[in-house]
This record gives C-alpha cells, structure tokens and sequence, in this order.
C-alpha cells in the first residue's frame, strides 16, 4: 500500500520538472525568435544594399556585374534561410570578401594591363565625343536668348529654360533638354519653379556663380546640336562647337581647319592623317602593346632595366646585411658568459618597434646634406648629398634598411640558435672540431633550415618595400632621360605606382603590365628558393 504523502512528493516533482522544462523551451523558443529577427535584419541590410547596387547598374547598363550582384544576393538570401547548411553559412561571408577583395582586385587589375586605360583614355567613347565637343565650344553670335531659372535637385543643378517660342524644357549637364508642362509661370510667361525642384535665388546664384557659369547643357541627345551656358544665370544662349561628329564615319571634323579625325578603332582616339590626336579619348583593348611598349621602347625598357636589376641588389642586399649583422649579434647575446644580454636584447629590438614609415622620415631628416644630423654633427658641417647623389642614395637606402631589418633577424635567429641541442655542439667539440667549424658544418646548416623560409619571404618583402624607397628618396634623383617617371633608387613597385598615380600623364595599363611583371619575377625566385629550402631540409 502506498503512502499518499509519498505519491504527492512524487507528482510535485514530476510538475516541477514539467514546469522547468516548459521554461527551457520557452526559452529556446524566445532565443530563436531573436537569431531569427536579427538573421531578418542583417539579410535586410544586405538586400537593401544589394537593391540601390542593382538600380545602379540596371542605369548604367553593366548587366555582367548586374548578373553577378542578383546571382550573389539570391546565393546568400537562400543559405541563411535555409534550417541546413551550416558550413556554408560560416563560409560564405570569407568567400564574398576574398572574391571582392583579392580575386576581382587581381582580375580587374590584369585586365587593365592589356588597355590603354589612363590619362585621357579613362571613360567611354561617347563621354569622349562629349568632352571634345563641349571643350571647344564657342558662343554662336546671333543665336537666341533663352529665359533661364536654375534650380537644384539633390545637390545638382539643372537648367529651366523658356525658348523663344514659350516652351519650357529642363536640362543638366549629364542630361538634354526635355519638354516639361507642370512649370510655374510668371507675368512674362517666363518659367521660374518646377515641382520638385529649388528655384536658385540671386543670393544663391552668387555663392555659386563658378559652378553655375560652367554648367553645359545639350539641347538634344545628338551633341552637334549644341549646349546652353549661362554668364549670369538669368539667360543662356546657344554654344557650338568647331568640331563636328559623324557616328556613322567615326569621325571627328574642325570645321574651322576642315582637318578629319578618325577612329582608327586601335588608338581609342580620334587621329588625324598627319598623326595628331585629339584628346580625351577612351578606353579600349589593346592586346599586349603595354608589354611591347615597356619592353619594346628605348626610353623605357632602359630604365626598367636598370630598375629591375637595382631592385634584385636591393633586396638581395638587405636580406644579405640585415641577417648577417643579426645572426652576428644573435651568437654574441647567446654566450651564456656576457653579462647584461637581457638589456642589450632590449635595446637592440627598439628600431624593430618604431613604425618603419616614420623611421625612414626620421633618417630623411637626418641624411639631409644643408642641416641634417648627420652631416652638422657627425661630419662637421659637411655637405654631404646622402639623398641626391645616385650612389650615396643607394648607400644611404641600404644602411636605413640595414637598421630597421637588423632587429627582426636578430629574434629569428636567437629562437633558431636556441632551438639546437647542446649536445651536438658538445659532440663536434669533443670530436675536435674547432668554434668556427662547429658553426659552419652544423650551426648554420641546421639554423638555415628553421630560418631560409623566412628568408625568402624577407627576400620577397623587400622587393616590394615601397614605404622605405618613398619616404627617404622618393625614389629620386629623377632620371630625366626615361620615358617614364622613374629614378635611381625606384624599385618596380615604386616606379608602377609614378607610372600609375604621379605626375599629368598617368598610364594605369602600363603600371597594370609593370605589376605583372613583378608578379612572374617574385613567383620565379620563390619557387627556385623553396626549392633550395627542401634541399636543406634533406640535408638535415
């Protein structure tokens, strides 16, 4: 028989238990709805973003990107709604950046090695033909005077003009004239607001009088028509242009030499018989003419000679001294017999925890010939052109280099050094080999082994060590006979970004095939240095 107290106890436990695990899955419950609101608002964001991209696009007719935007937008939406896939949800936001970030980086940058893409050859035709016709435009003397109320829009100025005849158009520069019918009218029958749309006060027109003054309006889709400019933005009158455009030709006509320019479809400009060339232009594919142009014109293969062999010393050097000094100093603060190693190892390593950026400009300061330290204090007054002379400069790059990278060779080989058992030292020595044997026989092999990876990558670092070459010398002093804008201590990196992003002329194709080249050259040395590391690896 059973005890009543007994089965109470039991069923306030068994309620207490179904009330405790009511309240877990209330709770779960409650964490899913708030994983799912915010996976809602985070997708939101997304697609929100994803949308204003598309619209853009769908505007500029890009409908390969447009395609890769929708195709990549739908993936994503269909992962993180998805109850499975787990993976796939943690990978896809790596996978999205690396393909933004480094593959489409990589591909678009390849790309534009092999175009004319550059200073008067960065847009398309039809913004060209734009450009030429507006930029040589003049005032037609007789043309008519167009009543005119300027107005803004989002930050942009448009024109609201009444012809002669009374009909009332807007227009803006990247936009024709179009016939509007919901204008507001004054006494004169002159348009002055438009529906969503700012009429311009005079005290705006004022501040603004530069921007107004050169607005330039088509009339028409068709640019031969002309434009409409304002000198004081209450009237515009008709501007044409001396040169004519023929869409069906391809060609390009100043009436006022009645010379022809034509398409030659190779150049992406227009060119004249004679060879003159009208710019801008646009850009197009030229195949490899970048790589025949660097490799095919004196001005330019010359340099880039010069420069490539420079950079190859450059590097090799700093690898050569930097290692060397640390491995020396690393033997020395590893004798068990100095005293003081742990200060000495401090001091040594400060260079190594200033940023190198600073330090170089630190060590320009320094190297300056009229009231640097060096020459007022060290060399007593002496005008020494540590930075302007082709070879002290290189000299010079080679020290700095030598006291920033010392530091970090210094710990690698310390952690190498102390990573080889006492007992082979021990073993050769009792064998009869002498210090300097020990070293080169088993030290040395066996540190290269741990150390040669980080060698080739020091290698491969200094190839490309723009921070140091631009802030010492900027790669000067100028070679003034090149073809391109380089100098006696410029690298290839630092002579592709002067191509790339210096001076009136930039040439981003010919910087595209520069970096190119770079590529195949560090991807040579590290496949023939790895090769060389597996050797030492067998050897140990």
């Amino acid at each position: 028989m059973t005890n009543p107290s007994t089965e109470q106890g039991e069923a306030q436990v068994r309620a207490s238990r179904r009330s405790r695990q009511a309240a877990r899955i209330a709770e779960a419950a409650s964490a899913g709805v708030k994983v799912l609101l915010v996976k809602i608002f985070l997708l939101a964001i997304v697609d929100a973003i994803s949308v204003y991209a598309l619209f853009v696009l769908l505007l500029r007719s890009d409908w390969v990107v447009f395609g890769a935007v929708l195709l990549v937008t739908l993936i994503v939406n269909w992962i993180y709604f998805s109850k499975q896939k787990l993976p796939a949800k943690y990978l896809t936001p790596g996978l999205i950046f690396l393909l933004i970030f480094q593959i489409f980086v990589v591909g678009y940058s390849g790309y534009i090695a092999f175009t004319n893409y550059g200073t008067g050859h960065n847009s398309t035709k039809q913004d060209a033909v734009n450009a030429l016709i507006v930029s040589s435009q003049q005032r037609v003397p007789d043309s008519p005077t167009y009543e005119l109320t300027v107005v803004e829009q989002l930050g942009n100025y448009s024109f609201l003009v009444t012809d002669p005849k009374g009909r009332v158009s807007i227009g803006s520069t990247d936009a024709p004239l179009r016939r509007v019918t919901d204008a507001t009218l004054n006494d004169a029958d002159k348009a002055v607001a438009l529906p969503g749309y700012t009429s311009l006060k005079f005290t705006d027109i004022v501040a603004n009088q530069q921007k107004i003054a050169a607005l330039s309006v088509p009339l028409s889709s068709d640019p031969n028509d002309g434009t409409l400019r304002t000198p004081d933005g209450s009237k515009a009158y008709l501007y044409l242009s001396d040169l004519v455009y023929d869409e069906a030709a391809g060609t390009m006509t100043n009436t006022s030499t009645n010379t022809v320019y034509v398409d030659n479809g190779k150049t992406g400009s227009f060119v004249a018989a004679d060879g003159a060339e009208l710019l801008p232009g646009w850009k197009v594919e030229v195949g490899l003419a970048n790589f025949a142009k660097a490799f095919g014109s004196e001005s330019i293969r010359g340099p880039l000679i010069s420069v490539t062999l420079w950079t190859f010393t450059f590097a090799f050097l700093s690898v050569l001294t930097t290692f060397g000094l640390g491995l020396f100093l690393a033997i020395v603060f590893n004798d068990m017999r100095m005293r003081g190693r742990n200060v000495y190892r401090v001091i040594l390593i400060l260079p190594y925890a200033f940023p190198a950026f600073l330090s170089a400009l630190v060590w320009a300061g320094m190297l300056n010939p009229q009231f640097g330290f060096v020459n007022q204090v060290l060399f007593g007054g002496a005008d020494i052109p540590w930075l302007t002379n082709e070879w002290l400069a290189k000299f010079s790059i080679i020290f700095v280099n030598l006291w920033l990278g010392f530091p970090y060779m210094f710990l690698v080989c310390t952690g190498a050094l102390q990573s080889i058992p006492d007992e082979i030292q021990e073993a050769a020595t009792v064998d009869g080999a002498r210090p300097f044997q020990v070293f080169r026989l088993i030290k040395l092999p066996l540190l290269l082994v741990s150390v040669a990876p980080l060698l080739i990558s020091s290698f491969a670092f200094n190839f490309n060590n723009f921070n140091l070459i631009y802030m010492l010398t900027n790669g000067g002093p100028r070679d003034v006979t090149a073809g391109v804008n380089v100098g006696a201590t410029d690298i290839l990196i630092s002579m592709v970004y002067k191509v790339a992003f210096v001076g009136a002329n930039r040439d981003y194709g010919l910087a595209s095939a520069f970096s190119i080249i770079i590529f195949l050259l560090v991807a040579l040395v590290s496949v023939i240095s790895f090769k060389q590391t597996k050797a030492l690896e067998e050897l140990n």
